[in-house]
C-alpha cells in the first residue's frame, strides 16, 4: 500500500486535502501529518512514506526548503494556490503539484501521475540540480508577505453601495450569476463567486459547507438532518437552514 505524508499550516486544509485523496485513491495510506516544513522533514525520516505533500509556505521551513532537504526520501507533491506561476515551472514533471482548494479531477490527475512513478526512483534524488532553478524563482515570488484577511466586503443593496464589515456576515450563498451576502438586518449581492471568497476569508471564520456557501462559524446555532438524510446548518436568529454537501461533513464532527 503507497503512503503518504502531509505537511500544510492550517488545519482545514490539510483535512480536505485528505478527504479528496481518500476519495479519488483510497488505496493511498496518509501515516502523518505536519504542521511546517521542520515537522515534514522529521516525519519524513521518521516514517519514510513514498510521498510528501508539501504546502509551499509554511512557517519555519518553508516547502521549498524542506523539499530539498527531503531530496530522494520521498517524492515530492507540492500544495500551493500560486497558479500563476506554478503551473508552468511544475508542468514540466520533475515534481508535481496540488493547487488550493483540491480539486478532485485536477487531483486525479496528479494521482495518475504519482502511481506512475511508485516503481521508479525519487525524483527528488536531484532536486538540488535538475529543479533547482525553478525553486529559486518560486521562493523569490513566494516570499512576499502573505495578503491579509478580507475585512469588508463592497456590495450592492438596491442602488447603494456599501461596505459591509466580514464579522456582521451571517453568510454566502452564491447562485449562477450572483452571490448574496446575509447579515442580520439586510441582504446584499456581490458577483465574486464563493471559491474566491474562501481563498481571501479567514478560514478560522468562515467554514466552505458547500460549493455555493460560506457560512460565519459565530453564526452557527447547531447541525440537524431532514428527512432525505441531508445535513443541514441551522443559522442564529434566521429561519434558513445551509444544506453542507458530504465534503465538508468533517468539519462538524468536533460539534
Amino acid at each position: 500500500m503507497p503512503t503518504a505524508i502531509i505537511a500544510d499550516d492550517e488545519r482545514l486544509m490539510r483535512d480536505q486535502l485528505r478527504m479528496r485523496l481518500e476519495q479519488v485513491w483510497p488505496e493511498l495510506e496518509i501515516i502523518g501529518e505536519a504542521k511546517n516544513g521542520d515537522e515534514a522533514v522529521d516525519l519524513v525520516d521518521e516514517l519514510k512514506p513514498d510521498f510528501t505533500f508539501l504546502d509551499i509556505r509554511m512557517p519555519g521551513k518553508t516547502g521549498m526548503e524542506a523539499a530539498a532537504i527531503i531530496g530522494n526520501k520521498s517524492q515530492i507533491v507540492f500544495v500551493t494556490a500560486y497558479d500563476a506561476y506554478a503551473i508552468e515551472a511544475f508542468e514540466r514533471g520533475a515534481i508535481d503539484y496540488v493547487l488550493k482548494p483540491p480539486e478532485p479531477e485536477r487531483l486525479q490527475i496528479t494521482v495518475e501521475r504519482l502511481k506512475g512513478r511508485l516503481n521508479k526512483p525519487a525524483v527528488g534524488a536531484d532536486i538540488n540540480a535538475s529543479v533547482a532553478t525553478m525553486l529559486a524563482q518560486l521562493t523569490e515570488k513566494i516570499a512576499a508577505p502573505k495578503p491579509a484577511h478580507l475585512q469588508w466586503i463592497q456590495a450592492s443593496i438596491g442602488q447603494d453601495l456599501r461596505m459591509i464589515p466580514v464579522e456582521e456576515i451571517l453568510f454566502f450563498r452564491s447562485d449562477e450569476k450572483y452571490t448574496c451576502v446575509q447579515t442580520e438586518k439586510y441582504e446584499a449581492l456581490i458577483r465574486k463567486p464563493v471559491r474566491d471568497l474562501a481563498e481571501e476569508l479567514d478560514p478560522s471564520l468562515f467554514w466552505q459547507i458547500h460549493r455555493a456557501t460560506l457560512v460565519n462559524v459565530n453564526a452557527i446555532e447547531g447541525v440537524t438532518r431532514d428527512i432525505r438524510g441531508r445535513h443541514l446548518v441551522m443559522i442564529k436568529g434566521r429561519p434558513e437552514k445551509l444544506e453542507v454537501s458530504r465534503s465538508f461533513l468533517h468539519l462538524f464532527k468536533q460539534m
